[in-house]
């Protein structure tokens, strides 16, 4: 370990929109050939890395999550201290925020901030190509939260490029604290799949440079109507959570992933404020914040890693 390794680290989780999610097919492996524009935004998990003897333990905060090796965040653990070989054990502490099973990427941007924490802790100095390498096999959107900002998901999701320009958007986002199943989700969408070789609003939408916001209209997830026939009761709370969405402005209203989060995304920082209150008054959780850039993540991780030092202590 490195003198100036720090003895823990408190860490930013970062939470992802799909804004489109096109599924073109099964690949040999198994997964699905994904073509999706990840967004990530300010919401947040907070999680605390310490050094252990041995072992890997997790404590959380919300009674939804897992805390045996079934937990991406151990999992990760588990590899990167496999990878380094040091003999070292860790113990991680989960704030939740995110929503559970909400298609928001919590678990994987767990994981994520693990391996660069652990990284950290070590004083391993890995590299992009190795921390990615070690992500994509924890799983698909693992990788996204290496890179962050505006990007383009291929393959399972796990080949990921940052776009050339950045969304900058406020968002909208309802909990219908209603967890969807992204495998059965998956097993829905298999059921009326016809494999092609592209997709097409993703790519159009990327092409287009992102040149004003009338592209996001197009912008689709495919996943949302097996989302929806594999949770009916969502059917009527979608319906309404996206009237309230567009009918204050949002330039789009979709939902993120396998679902069940809803979100919308606006130019205008005050039809966001208007739009969220209006579905809290409809009895929905909703809350609302900002998209972050390609830039302001990597400024945000420097920030983190860069912060804690030796001296430093868990509550």
């Amino acid at each position: 370990m490195r003198r100036d390794s720090p003895r823990w680290l408190k860490l930013p989780a970062y939470a992802k929109l799909n804004l489109g999610l096109e599924v073109l097919g099964v690949r040999q492996d198994g997964y699905h050939e994904l073509r999706t524009l990840f967004q990530t935004i300010d919401l947040k998990d907070d999680v605390e890395l310490t050094l252990a003897d041995r072992g890997v333990t997790i404590a959380c905060d919300h009674p939804g999550v897992p805390t045996d090796d079934s937990n991406l965040a151990v999992r990760a653990a588990r590899e990167l201290l496999a990878f380094s070989r040091s003999g070292r054990g860790a113990r991680i502490r989960l704030v939740k925020r995110i929503p559970v099973a909400g298609g928001l990427g919590g678990g994987s941007s767990d994981a994520a901030t693990v391996l660069r924490g652990l990284d950290r802790l070590l004083g391993l100095g890995l590299g992009a190509t190795e921390l990615h390498r070690l992500a994509r096999r924890l799983g698909a959107d693992v990788p996204f939260f290496l890179v962050g900002g505006t990007a383009l998901g291929l393959a399972r999701g796990d080949e990921v490029y940052p776009l050339r320009r950045q969304i900058e958007a406020h968002f909208v986002l309802v909990d219908p604290q209603r967890p969807v199943s992204t495998a059965a989700v998956f097993r829905r969408v298999d059921e009326s799949l016809t494999p092609r070789e592209n997709g097409n609003t993703i790519f159009r939408f990327v092409s287009s440079d992102l040149e004003g916001t009338g592209a996001f209209s197009a912008l689709t997830n495919e996943l949302e109507a097996a989302a929806l026939t594999e949770v009916p009761e969502l059917g009527e709370v979608v319906r309404r959570i996206r009237e309230i969405l567009l009918g204050d402005g949002a330039r789009m209203a979709a939902l993120s992933g396998s679902g069940s989060s809803f979100f919308g995304l606006f130019e205008d920082g005050r039809q966001a404020r208007r739009a969220e209150s209006r579905l809290q008054a409809a009895g929905f959780r909703a809350l609302r914040g900002r998209t972050i850039t390609f830039e302001q993540y990597g400024r945000a991780w420097s920030r983190a890693l860069g912060r804690s030092r030796g001296g430093g202590r868990t509550r």
